[in-house]
């Protein structure tokens, strides 16, 4: 299966990708993961992303491309992978299709897990991290929101969006996203 992870910070994503990832027996992939074993690699990529990074900008979608697609082509991903973080922008969701047809593959789904924004501050702010603040925290849910709903909208219109209730315990969550695949693959 070949699947995106769409959710709010907060709303259990890195969480629910690992779980995925173990039950399905594919990676979960998250965007700084990727870029953190591009940089690790030393190559003339991962040297770019460096001085990007450390640069203090956010690394472009053209970089972030080759670095899903250098990712995708390993071998543990053939057989199917979580992606989480990535695609957050419509032009990120082309650059994906692109490379996904390149591979001769289809994307599967996208989970989509939803929380309402009163949870979301009190689950991040319950991690208790130095820039979890409150309206730093509502100003990253508001830029979320803007990038997002034009993807869930895209992926929607395709048929592959699959809304979950993010709002239960981990495992109730688990369920319902183990739920929602097996309804996918039966249709």
């Amino acid at each position: 299966m070949r699947l995106i992870l769409l959710g709010a910070p907060g709303s259990g994503k890195g969480t629910q990708a690992a779980l995925l990832a173990e039950e399905l027996a594919i990676p979960a992939i998250s965007t700084g993961e990727m870029l953190r074993q591009a940089v690790a690699a030393g190559t003339p990529l991962g040297e770019r992303i460096e001085k990007v990074m450390s640069s203090g900008d956010l690394v472009d979608d053209a970089i972030l491309g080759e670095v899903v697609k250098t990712r995708l082509a390993r071998e543990d991903a053939k057989g199917g992978f979580i992606l989480d973080g990535y695609p957050r922008t419509l032009a990120q969701a082309d650059q994906l299709a692109e490379i996904l047809v390149g591979m001769e593959a289809e994307q599967d789904g996208v989970l989509y897990l939803q929380v309402p924004e009163p949870e979301l501050v009190k689950r991040i702010l319950g991690r208790q991290r130095a820039d979890d603040k409150e309206d730093v925290i509502r100003q990253r849910l508001l830029v979320y929101r803007r990038q997002t709903q034009p993807l869930v909208d895209y992926y929607e219109q395709r048929g592959l969006l699959m809304p979950i209730d993010g709002d239960r315990p981990v495992d109730e969550v688990a369920a319902a996203l183990l739920e929602a695949l097996g309804r996918m693959v039966e249709a």
